[in-house]
Protein backbone atom coordinates (compact mmCIF):
# COMPACT_ATOMS: atom_id res chain seq x y z
CA UNK A 1 0.00 0.00 0.00
CA UNK A 2 1.60 3.30 -1.30
CA UNK A 3 1.35 6.28 1.24
CA UNK A 4 1.16 10.19 -0.02
CA UNK A 5 3.18 12.69 1.93
CA UNK A 6 1.56 16.63 1.58
CA UNK A 7 3.67 18.92 -0.28
CA UNK A 8 2.72 22.64 -0.66
CA UNK A 9 2.45 24.34 -3.83
CA UNK A 10 3.54 27.62 -4.93
CA UNK A 11 -0.13 28.86 -3.55
CA UNK A 12 0.13 27.36 -0.23
CA UNK A 13 -2.66 24.72 -1.13
CA UNK A 14 -1.39 20.91 -0.09
CA UNK A 15 -0.83 18.56 -2.48
CA UNK A 16 -0.27 14.67 -2.02
CA UNK A 17 2.71 13.17 -3.51
CA UNK A 18 2.88 9.44 -3.71
CA UNK A 19 5.85 8.17 -2.59
CA UNK A 20 7.94 4.92 -3.56
CA UNK A 21 5.47 1.91 -3.80
CA UNK A 22 6.80 -1.35 -2.46
CA UNK A 23 7.93 -3.64 -5.35
CA UNK A 24 6.15 -7.22 -4.82
CA UNK A 25 7.85 -10.65 -5.81
CA UNK A 26 5.92 -13.10 -8.15
CA UNK A 27 5.16 -15.28 -5.48
CA UNK A 28 2.70 -12.29 -3.35
CA UNK A 29 1.37 -11.39 -6.39
CA UNK A 30 0.71 -15.04 -7.37
CA UNK A 31 -0.85 -15.60 -3.41
CA UNK A 32 -2.51 -12.50 -3.10
CA UNK A 33 -4.54 -13.42 -6.90
CA UNK A 34 -5.59 -17.13 -5.61
CA UNK A 35 -6.65 -15.47 -2.37
CA UNK A 36 -8.68 -12.88 -3.74
CA UNK A 37 -10.38 -15.38 -6.41
CA UNK A 38 -11.07 -18.16 -3.29
CA UNK A 39 -12.80 -14.96 -1.48
CA UNK A 40 -14.69 -14.23 -4.49
CA UNK A 41 -15.83 -17.85 -5.02
CA UNK A 42 -17.01 -17.87 -1.21
CA UNK A 43 -19.02 -14.85 -1.91
CA UNK A 44 -20.44 -15.31 -5.42
CA UNK A 45 -20.11 -19.18 -5.98
CA UNK A 46 -22.60 -19.23 -8.84
CA UNK A 47 -20.63 -16.85 -10.80
CA UNK A 48 -17.38 -18.90 -10.14
CA UNK A 49 -18.96 -21.63 -11.00
CA UNK A 50 -19.95 -20.51 -15.03
CA UNK A 51 -16.66 -19.06 -15.10
CA UNK A 52 -14.69 -22.34 -14.40
CA UNK A 53 -17.57 -24.01 -17.19
CA UNK A 54 -17.02 -21.10 -19.52
CA UNK A 55 -13.16 -21.63 -19.11
CA UNK A 56 -13.45 -25.32 -19.41
CA UNK A 57 -15.61 -24.98 -22.13
CA UNK A 58 -13.14 -22.74 -24.47
CA UNK A 59 -10.16 -24.59 -23.10
CA UNK A 60 -12.17 -28.20 -24.17
CA UNK A 61 -12.94 -27.09 -27.75
CA UNK A 62 -9.80 -25.29 -28.29
CA UNK A 63 -7.33 -28.33 -27.26
CA UNK A 64 -9.42 -31.09 -28.54
CA UNK A 65 -6.70 -33.78 -29.75
CA UNK A 66 -8.32 -34.38 -33.10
Amino acid sequence: MATTKTQHNSRGTATAAPSRARVESPQEITRDMVEYITEYARQKPGHAALACIGVGFVLGWKLKPW
